[in-house]
Order: structure tokens, then sequence, then C-alpha cells
């Protein structure tokens, strides 16, 4: 039995998968940073080679078969949702106790992808510099 699928709902199925890919690729390539980990290490925690790994964030990335989904995200302490979506129906929503940590929560949900990056960028630098003094009391 052949399936019979239109031109136009074959692209909006291709433009559907190339979608879920990207933010695959994305969603593995953020939280490979956020975790400071390597590709070599992931590749070390799933058993999966680095090269396949690689593809799996390259700019025309294959989106991975689901044991290796599962794979990934087990690794990571994710779930495949997660990787797939940026989103996981199974987390629930941080509520800090300290007032000002909520704030500071609530204010980068509103922001855009841009407002984040920038946030983030001086969280990273402000840690960065707490780390050194950190080490300078230590010696």
């Amino acid at each position: 039995m052949c399936l019979n699928i239109s031109p136009v709902k074959s692209f909006i199925l291709k433009l559907q998968y190339f979608v879920k890919m990207s933010d695959f690729k994305k969603n593995l390539r953020e939280e490979l940073d956020y975790q400071g980990l390597t590709v070599k290490e992931l590749s070390a925690k799933t058993r999966i080679a680095k090269r396949t790994l690689d593809c799996y964030l390259r700019s025309r990335a294959s989106m991975p078969p689901v044991d290796a989904a599962l794979r990934i995200a087990e690794a990571l302490g994710v779930s495949v949702e997660y990787l797939v979506t940026g989103h996981d129906s199974r987390a629930k929503p941080l509520s800090p106790a300290n007032p000002s940590i909520r704030l500071v929560l609530q204010i980068l949900e509103e922001l855009d992808d841009g407002g984040r990056e920038t946030v983030l960028g001086l969280a990273r630098v402000l840690k960065k510099q707490i780390d050194t003094k950190r080490a300078a009391r230590k010696r």
C-alpha cells in the first residue's frame, strides 16, 4: 500500500522535522554548555561515538534515533521532551523562598532570548570573579 501525500503536506512534515531537529541541536548544545560538558565527555557517558554526537550538533544536524536520544537525555539528567522542545512537562516550576531570586527569575522570564543571553553573560562574568577571589583566598 502506497501513501499518497500531497506536496504541501510533505513540505509541512519536512519543515516540522527540521524545526524539531534544529531545536534538538540547540537544546543539546545549550545543555552541554550549561553543564560544562564536552562532546567527548558526553560520548563517554552515553557510549555514543563522538563523531555521531558531532553529527547531531552540526549545522546540517541529523535527529538521533530514539535509543540514542534516551541515552543522551539520561546522561544529561533531562528528558527527551526537553531536548526536543526545550520544555519539560514533568519539571516543577522554581519557587525560591528568597524574594530577590524570585524577582530575578520573573525578570528573566519576561526577557527575549537576546536579553536572557546578556544577563547570562553578566552572571558568568560575576561568577568567574567570585571563583577567582575564592581561589586566591585558598592560597
